[in-house]
Order: C-alpha cells, then sequence, then structure tokens
C-alpha cells in the first residue's frame, strides 16, 4: 500500500506543480516545485478526496499543526498515518 500512496501523493503534487513525476523526489518543498498557497490548497482537498481522509484545517501551517507538511516526503508520511490509522 505504502508505494501506491507515494505514487498517488506524488501524482497529485506533480498534476498541481504542472510537473512531470520524475521531477519531484522526496526532499522538495511544494514552494520548490512552484506552488502557491492556492496550489498548495487545492492540493490538500485533492488528497483528501482521493484517499477519503480529513487533513486538518491549517495543516500548512508547522507552528499550528501536528502535521508535517514542509517536504513532499513528509506529506507522504502524513497521508500513510492517516490512512492506515483509518483503516485500523
Amino acid at each position: 500500500m505504502e508505494n501506491s500512496i507515494y505514487s498517488q501523493v506524488v501524482e497529485i503534487i506533480a498534476e498541481q506543480a504542472i510537473l512531470d513525476v520524475s521531477d519531484i523526489n522526496p526532499e522538495n518543498t511544494l514552494e520548490e516545485l512552484g506552488l502557491d498557497s492556492l496550489g498548495i490548497v487545492e492540493s490538500i482537498f485533492a488528497l483528501e478526496e482521493t484517499f477519503g481522509i480529513q487533513i486538518p484545517f491549517n495543516s500548512n501551517d508547522p507552528e499550528s499543526n501536528d502535521m508535517d507538511l514542509t517536504s513532499v516526503g513528509a506529506i507522504i508520511r502524513e497521508i500513510e498515518n492517516l490512512v492506515l490509522g483509518k483503516n485500523s
């Protein structure tokens, strides 16, 4: 499942950033990929819809939330935790 989550998250981010999937790696921040605040919000909505999860409001603000959305890899880990927690 993890590989599937990885692939789906990268595809969503690539689509929002108008990049090829191969241009994205886990160390990239969304800002490095050219996503502005609207692109980040659209990415969050797409992730919620794809995985049937709820990402807490203001998740993109590390100071106001326990979620780490600072990089693509961090987002993948958070989505895995939410999806696995949902299925437990």
